[in-house]
């Protein structure tokens, strides 16, 4: 029988490309979309399923042709979808199309395709609608080249097999016209949707390096938070317990020395050395809680403050003074921590460096900023030198983390004024 018409076929989107695999991400990214490309052969399974199984009821139910001839063309039709299931699916291509070449067995399974493709149509013209199937099992299984020239031989296969039935060449022309039509259409419709395939598997392919550069940031700012916080924990033990400590050594010392000579000396050196330790014991159970000053749950900043100048004047006997003017009692939380931990840091550098007579310390508020300096009269340093250990660098980076400024003046002999500043 003459077809009406040689039928044209839109090949499928071909398989998504994947990029060589470089490193264990790259891996991760290839598994990824090859195991998309084979989700999508259930889509096609079904496709061919229905277009082979719709042909073959019209190719039986074809009057114009005898049984004998439409049992071949149902048997070759129902061959290549079962030789689908049972082999071109496994050969199906989940690599870049561009890059790997076609497998002989994928070669020799189109190849046995077009026979069976070409047998059908022999028998029974109808069967030439089967192009619908075999183009796209051509895309799914070689690469675009490939199968550009597989699909040509798909199209142009009936008009030879209508010239030789018909034993004439008067519809050679018209089914040669169809056929480069057909072909033609293909070809456009098949490159067009390869291409926008690819593009989508490399969007695919870049969103999933996108998200695993992704987990690497938030790895790494994980990272540089527990940093940051075995940092300030590290300020937080230095401004507070290793301080008090010092004081607890130092006073007990003193005590020692004077056990036989100034017995009243030693025993309010003992005195103050219970008191240290224990507000030490009240600092530790504040950092488990809150990691706050315990002295500000029970006082104002105010009084904070005066009460850390009252214990430097007894347990070292220096002359010292406290000024305390228009600090407001909303200043936030943070600010207040940082002000007590930079009086105390300050007075520790006094009790173990400076040898001072007198001690400053004025607390001051304007209109957008609290100030707070620290001045003695002592021994004095080079502030361009490298500081060590955790005292001025971690005073330093409490005040410019709230947006705070703190300057050090000091010369060998001339004393050293410390200075805070923070936005109000």
């Amino acid at each position: 029988m003459t077809p009406t018409a040689t039928p044209t076929v839109a090949p499928p989107a071909g398989p998504a490309p994947t990029a060589g695999p470089a490193g264990s991400a790259a891996a991760a990214t290839v598994a990824t979309a090859a195991a998309a490309s084979r989700r999508w052969l259930g889509s096609w399974d079904a496709y061919l399923t229905v277009c082979l199984l719709g042909l073959s009821v019209l190719v039986y139910a074809d009057d114009e042709a005898d049984t004998a001839h439409r049992v071949v063309s149902v048997t070759c039709l129902a061959l290549i979808a079962l030789s689908w299931g049972l082999i071109g699916r496994r050969l199906a291509r989940d690599d870049d199309l561009d890059r790997e070449p076609d497998t002989p067995a994928a070669i020799g399974y189109v190849t046995a395709v077009a026979v069976l493709f070409a047998a059908a149509v022999a028998a029974d013209g109808l069967a030439s609608f089967a192009l619908f199937a075999v183009c796209p099992i051509a895309f799914l299984c070689l690469r675009l080249r490939t199968s550009l020239v597989a699909v040509t031989v798909f199209n142009l296969t009936p008009v030879p097999v209508h010239a030789l039935q018909e034993r004439s060449l008067d519809q050679l022309g018209p089914d040669l016209a169809l056929a480069a039509l057909g072909l033609a259409f293909t070809v456009l419709i098949g490159v067009s949707l390869v291409n926008i395939s690819k593009q989508s598997a490399e969007r695919a392919q870049l969103i999933d390096e996108l998200e695993a550069r992704r987990a690497e940031v938030t790895a790494l700012s994980h990272e540089a938070g527990a940093a940051a916080e075995r940092t300030r924990l590290a300020a937080e033990i230095h401004d507070t317990l290793a301080q008090g400590f010092t004081s607890i050594v130092t006073l007990v010392q003193a005590a020692e020395s004077e056990l036989d000579a100034d017995r009243p000396a030693a025993d309010r050196h003992l005195a103050l050395a219970v008191r240290t330790a224990r507000e030490n014991l009240a600092e530790a159970r504040a950092m488990v809680t809150v990691l706050a000053p315990a002295d500000l749950g029970a006082g104002t900043l105010a009084e904070v403050v005066r009460k850390q100048v009252t214990r430097l004047a007894e347990e070292t006997g220096v002359e010292t003074s406290c000024a305390v003017d228009g600090v407001p009692a909303d200043l936030p939380t943070r600010a207040q921590v940082v002000l007590v931990r930079a009086v105390q840091e300050s007075l520790t550098n006094v009790r173990k460096h400076a040898s001072a007579s007198s001690v400053t310390v004025d607390l001051c508020a304007h209109a957008d900023v609290v100030t707070l300096t620290v001045d003695d009269d002592g021994v004095g340093f080079d502030p361009a030198a490298h500081p060590s250990g955790f005292g001025l660098p971690g005073m330093r980076a409490r005040v410019e983390q709230l947006g705070g400024v703190l300057s050090v003046r000091s010369a060998p002999g001339a004393g050293t004024t410390v200075t805070c500043e923070l936005p109000r």
